[in-house]
């Protein structure tokens, strides 16, 4: 059996226990840095992958950070037809399968016009613009439920549901 002993220090009576630590500035200095790297800065172009099919654009194109200029070649562009394959409300995107063929088209919550979340199945009509910065891929723009998916039911963007 072993036993230890422990010496306690008794309080030094010159210095009072209440008195605050005065406050120093670090040694070092502070770095800020944002949670995501900017668009258009080398180390954002450098450190992005490829792109994979289906994969979602980052960061996010919405109508409020599209260019003006880019809104307008949008609205006078050919309307397109397509077919909803799939939409998030929650999430705020999905995408539409072109009636043409071709690569699913994104699309963003901000682009849906009319009073209905599309739901699988619904058929559309579109415009498309490009998505920054490189504008290699396209996103729906203007959507418009034309035609909704008979025998689903549909919620409006306030929160009622509408059986069709």
């Amino acid at each position: 059996l072993y036993t230890y002993r422990v010496k306690m220090s008794e309080p030094d009576p010159s210095s009072p226990a209440d008195s605050p630590m005065p406050l120093t500035s670090p040694r070092t200095p502070l770095q800020l840095s944002f949670p995501f790297l900017r668009e258009g800065s080398r180390v954002w172009e450098r450190e992005r992958k490829p792109p994979q099919p289906g994969e979602l654009p980052s960061p996010l194109p919405t109508k409020r950070t599209r260019t003006y200029s880019a809104t307008v070649r949008a609205k006078s562009g050919p309307v397109f037809r397509g077919v909803c394959k799939n939409f998030s409300r929650s999430q705020g995107h999905g995408f539409i399968r072109p009636s043409h063929g071709g690569e699913d088209i994104f699309v963003h919550i901000s682009d849906i016009e009319g009073e209905y979340v599309p739901m699988e199945g619904d058929e559309v009509t579109y415009k498309v613009c490009p998505i920054p910065p490189k504008n290699q891929k396209i996103q729906a723009v203007e959507v418009v439920i034309t035609h909704l998916n008979p025998g689903t039911k549909h919620e409006t963007w306030s929160g009622q549901i509408i059986s069709s």
